[in-house]
């Protein structure tokens, strides 16, 4: 007998807005207790970057769902107890150590393919491997250097062997020291009980759509796939058995998915009032951002400055679970500067000024000043605003 199609359940954008709030840490009374090894393992993964205007991308991701958590608490969080490790998931990201396993097939992959094309001469892998065994953790320059002293990628033979090492996973990044990999062999960063590469690609890649699927509450084929950067086609193999429940959205042209959990109450509870790293997991993928927000994101920090539309680390204001405009900020000394403010409007006014102020206690700073705002009449409405919240 035929089984008889169930039908898919239909959600409003509202609906699906919401679950994806929640989903993230936005909606509804923060896991404080968790604090910032909660976030991390309800977000799956948190990018890093480079770039530090107000602070670093994996510093900003908690703030924004806990608030003004101390930012030496939030680096002991990630790296301290053995809680997690660095690899290549969405971007390089922070990743709960209880991932690991999940990761064989990608580590699996890099050890197949042909060696990008850094050299490697005999022997400096097998050098590297054995430094580490016998002096313990160690940044690339205390392995011989991280460079050669050309440009950034002209690594040294040490550096080229020790990156080798960590996508392979032979090698683990433990911390990060003055924003240097400290790097370790994974046989002693990693506990025992997680340290395998059992798992098959498939039942990984099952895995990891379904915490994707966790962390979105919500999403399409697309949005699903790059939370951790898998193939399409890796998706569609293993869907029918990841315990994702097929959706319908309003407004969206594709199919989604949604967790168990996001659909198991109706959303509610309070919205934080935040800036949001542009590397945020909340809008990571442009075309889910202006799908469920409305709201075009980009980062222009590698856009020539004459094209810039918003700034360079522009900041997109997250209230009242809208996103109603961003910010692009800069120090000048206990000074938040907000370089360029652009507002969806009055409404808007209020909470970009508490957005600043909070953020700009966060970081130790006593002041806000305004220079550009897109909407010139709301410019004194706001540093009056300001004002009266930094009191």
């Amino acid at each position: 007998m035929t089984p008889v199609p169930q039908p898919v359940l239909e959600l409003s954008a509202d609906q699906a807005r919401r679950m994806a709030l929640r989903a993230q840490g936005f909606l509804g009374a923060p896991d404080r207790r968790g604090g910032v090894p909660g976030v991390l393992r309800h977000l799956g993964a948190v990018q890093l970057d480079t770039i530090s205007v107000l602070a670093r991308s994996h510093e900003l991701v908690p703030y924004a769902r806990l608030g003004g958590v101390g930012r030496r608490a939030v680096d002991e969080a990630y790296w301290s107890g053995g809680r997690s490790f660095e690899y290549w998931s969405h971007a390089a990201c922070v990743l709960p150590v209880e991932e690991w396993p999940h990761f064989a097939f990608r580590r699996r992959a890099y050890r197949s393919r042909p060696h990008w094309h850094h050299d490697l001469p005999a022997g400096a892998y097998e050098t590297v491997i054995a430094q580490l065994r016998a002096e313990g953790p160690l940044t690339a320059t205390e392995l011989g250097g991280a460079k050669n002293g050309g440009e950034w990628w002209d690594w040294s033979a040490s550096k080229v062997a020790v990156e080798r090492a960590l996508m392979y996973g032979e090698v683990v990044c433990t911390e990060r020291r003055g924003w240097k990999r400290v790097y370790d062999l994974a046989e002693r960063a990693i506990p025992d009980p997680l340290l395998h590469d059992d798992l098959d690609d498939t039942e990984c890649t099952r895995r990891l759509v379904a915490l994707a699927g966790r962390s979105l509450g919500v999403g399409t084929r697309a949005d699903i796939a790059d939370y951790h950067r898998l193939r399409a086609e890796q998706f569609d193999a293993v869907v029918a058995d990841s315990g994702l429940v097929p959706v319908s959205v309003e407004g969206w042209a594709r199919p989604a998915w949604a967790h168990p959990e996001a659909l198991a109450s109706e959303p509610r509870g309070r919205h934080r009032t935040t800036l949001l790293s542009p590397f945020d997991s909340l809008i990571w993928e442009r075309a889910r951002t202006e799908r469920i927000f409305a709201f075009t994101h980009r980062l222009e920090a590698y856009v020539p400055r004459p094209k810039r539309v918003h700034g360079y680390f522009a900041m997109p204001l997250l209230a009242g679970g809208r996103l109603q405009g961003r910010v692009d900020p800069a120090r000048d000394g206990t000074t938040l500067v907000a370089r360029q403010v652009s507002l969806d409007g009055r409404k808007s006014v209020t909470p970009m000024a508490q957005a600043l102020a909070e953020a700009a206690s966060w970081v130790g700073c006593t002041d806000v000043r305004l220079e550009r705002v897109d909407a010139p009449e709301l410019r004194d409405p706001l540093r009056a605003e300001i004002a009266r919240v930094l009191g």
